[in-house]
């Protein structure tokens, strides 16, 4: 008989060639999302501090903080699921740390009553939100592959959503003359930001916490 067994007839090295291929192609995506909320940071931040708008800052914070996760997931790829709900942990609580730095910029800016200029701040959201959207839908189709792709998808979810929300703020900023709406959705951000933390960092301690064996089959 000529039949081959799996192993000889080179399937083995074929679902290897496979998951290099889906890595690569991930680690590509990664490095594009990453390098375009880098950008985006440095351009929205300095935005930001001269239009005046807490909620800009927020989106801006944010965007780093994504740079940062995006650079912690192309670390992981290939690794461990242990290896990988650790760092959806350290994301998670990269979220609830700039969530809580929102908050304390929102009353700052309340306490100063800084309006922010309203035409300019719908500009930079709007440009914020074509590259969200941009980043939302390289990673789409990686959403449901582990935990820690998912964090990286919420997150991306999360700056659509804040984007959509500024540009809420900056209408209503420009019709009433008043930072108040801008504050009241850069409270929102922040706790769009605290909420992801608790439920990221809430799940990989799940994993975290189960044995070696379980958490690489979970």
């Amino acid at each position: 008989m000529n039949t081959e067994s799996n192993t000889g007839c080179g399937c083995g090295d074929t679902a290897s060639s496979i998951a290099d291929s889906k890595d690569r192609a991930l680690r590509r995506v990664l490095i594009a999302v990453m390098m375009i909320n880098l950008v985006l940071f440095v351009g929205e931040f300095v935005a930001a501090y001269w239009i005046g708008s807490s909620a800009l800052q927020a989106d801006a914070l944010d965007a780093l903080g994504d740079a940062s996760v995006y650079a912690l997931s192309l670390y992981v790829v290939g690794r461990t699921l242990r290896w990988r709900a650790g760092t959806a942990m350290v994301k998670g609580v990269i979220q609830g740390i700039f969530g809580l730095l929102v908050l304390f910029e929102v009353y700052r800016r309340l306490v100063g009553e800084v309006v922010p200029i309203a035409p300019w701040m719908l500009t930079v959201a709007v440009i914020a939100l074509v590259a969200n959207f941009s980043c939302f839908i390289l990673l789409l189709r990686y959403r449901d592959q582990d935990l820690n792709m998912r964090s990286v998808w919420l997150c991306t979810r999360n700056d659509v959503l804040s984007n959509i929300g500024v540009i809420v703020a900056a209408g209503a900023v420009g019709i009433w003359n008043s930072a108040i709406p801008d504050a009241l959705i850069g409270t929102v951000i922040a706790l769009i930001f605290l909420h992801t933390s608790w439920s990221v960092v809430s799940e990989a301690a799940a994993q975290l916490r189960m044995p070696p064996a379980s958490a690489e089959h979970s």
